[in-house]
């Protein structure tokens, strides 16, 4: 008799489990005790092994997607059986619509023959909820390789490039560019050319309630003018130079705009018909022989990167009382080993890089910094690892790739692997594993010209260094004035878990570490 296969719970704090790998496929026989699959949990990535014997004649997620503690994993049972009851009363998400919601029919409808196959929205960050289309790379009818390029897909995180795990052609959409998709909701169908997908999509409905919202309007521009309009002018650009839709022309041209000046926000700048709908002309107003503005703005959607860093920042900031510790130091003698390290190191190695190796070193000495507050249980956990986040600028926001194990690394490792997640910030190719398990975060705007500044803590973390510019100033030595090169930090605690002293204790080592940076070697 077939059975269902639950998720286990495999950490205190699972909510759901991600599958990192299926080691078995609908179809295949599995043992009890055999290797099943591999599942990625918020502490790690767990092996499952098989507590029922059968054949395997369900998968609940595909690889990459997420099964919440409880919910369908499996369903193991006989050759042949019949599992639609059980699948009909399994636990299933139950995703919210835009516009209507489908109501899940009561009918069984057999796709057993439909050569095709749902693609779902994948999980791509420990928080994500929903993803955004920024770009398709694919339309209906394109043919899709397994490992091609589909899709870039905007997450709570990053912006991230979507690789098909699907050949076929592209039967179905699930939104335009701007539309959002819930997690496991219909990305696309992907499939044989001519494949009933409505029929597939109908079923999938039978025990989800699915919307994938059209591109919701991006912007509701307002303007307001602040003088009679008596001749307006503006600036024309060649429509046919223009990167748009034929739909979006077509309107363009139903309501009298110039299609040049409309801002495009489909592939490479592309004006979609949302643009259009969503343009109001601007104009420069002649009143005799002066000319007069007018007062304008523009509403613009944050993106889903930016609502969560609202939430995260804006939780740590009320949530946790913040202290300020401010420290100079004398960088001197780390200008100095820097440029000897660099004579003959394999990578060139920046000041961040020895900070970054400074205090992961201090920590190792101030366990007390590297905690976290553990709000659902009151307590405080102290890291036996020492992980350090580095945060980072992007165009659509911020993001904390980390050097874990940094007290262990050289500086030549941790200078290698800080360009490595630069570049894959930047090309939006960071990975899920390559942002998770930060113990103490480091924000340097130094590059920048500042001087001084002050972090948010990046919850749980009970610490976060803000670093600022190396400036050159008169410093006291040895009762003289002479020239010096300081850098001034601040040190962002959490009081549920640093004291003023224990935070004052980190930054003297680290100063120390700092200003004689031979102790590094030690």
């Amino acid at each position: 008799m077939a059975e269902i296969v639950q998720m286990p719970k495999m950490s205190d704090t699972m909510e759901e489990g991600v599958i990192a790998a299926w080691h078995k496929k609908v179809g295949d026989k599995v043992e009890e005790g055999e290797l099943m699959a591999e599942i990625e949990t918020d502490k790690a990535t767990m092996e499952y092994e098989s507590y029922n014997e059968g054949v395997v004649l369900h998968l609940g997620a595909k690889v990459g997607g997420a099964v919440p503690v409880n919910g369908i994993l499996a369903i193991v049972g006989e050759k042949g059986e019949d599992i639609s009851s059980l699948l009909a009363g399994g636990n299933t998400e139950e995703v919210v619509t835009s516009q209507e919601e489908v109501t899940a029919p009561t009918e069984i409808i057999d796709t057993s023959s439909i050569v095709a196959e749902i693609v779902q929205m994948p999980k791509m960050s420990d928080t994500m909820e929903q993803g955004v289309i920024a770009a398709w790379h694919k339309k209906v009818g394109d043919t899709v390789e397994e490992g091609e390029l589909m899709a870039e897909i905007e997450t709570d995180k990053a912006t991230m490039e979507y690789e098909s795990y699907n050949s076929g052609t592209v039967l179905y959409l699930g939104t335009e560019v701007g539309g959002s998709v819930v997690v496991n909701g219909v990305l696309a169908i992907v499939g044989e050319k001519g494949a009933d997908w409505e029929t597939l999509l109908k079923s999938a409905s039978q025990t989800t309630k699915i919307t994938n919202p059209v591109a919701e309007k991006k912007r509701e521009p307002k303007v307001q003018p602040t003088a009679p309009v008596m001749v307006v002018s503006t600036t024309l650009v060649n429509s046919g130079d223009v990167k748009a839709s034929p739909l979006a022309r077509k309107l363009a041209e139903e309501k009298g705009y110039n299609i040049g000046q409309i801002k495009g926000s489909g592939p490479n700048g592309r004006i979609i018909k949302v643009d259009v709908e969503a343009y109001t002309p601007s104009a420069t107003v002649t009143v005799g022989s002066a000319t007069v503005g007018v007062e304008s703005f523009e509403d613009v959607p944050a993106t889903t990167m930016r609502k969560a860093i609202v939430k995260s920042l804006s939780t740590s900031q009320f949530g946790a009382p913040h202290f300020y510790l401010t420290m100079d130091i004398d960088m001197s003698k780390s200008i100095e080993a820097r440029k000897s390290i660099n004579e003959i190191a394999p990578v060139k190695i920046s000041f961040n890089d020895i900070i970054v190796k400074a205090v992961a070193t201090s920590l190792r000495q101030h366990p007390g910094v590297n905690t976290s507050w553990i709000s659902d249980t009151n307590s405080i956990r102290k890291n036996n690892h020492i992980s350090i986040g580095i945060a980072m600028a992007i165009e659509d926001g911020l993001v904390v790739p980390v050097v874990k194990f940094a007290d262990n690394k050289s500086l030549a490792t941790i200078s290698a692997e800080v360009k490595e997640f630069a570049g894959k910030a930047k090309s939006k190719k960071l990975k899920l594993d390559e942002m998770q398990g930060n113990t103490f975060t480091i924000s340097n705007l130094g590059m920048f010209g500042i001087e001084e500044f002050t972090s948010i803590i990046n919850s749980p973390e009970s610490c976060i260094l803000a670093v600022g510019a190396i400036k050159k100033v008169p410093v006291v030595k040895n009762d003289q004035i002479v020239p010096g090169n300081v850098m001034r930090v601040t040190l962002t605690c959490d009081h549920r878990t640093v004291d003023g002293a224990v935070g004052a204790a980190f930054l003297a080592t680290l100063k120390n570490m700092l200003e004689d940076p031979i102790r590094l070697l030690v």
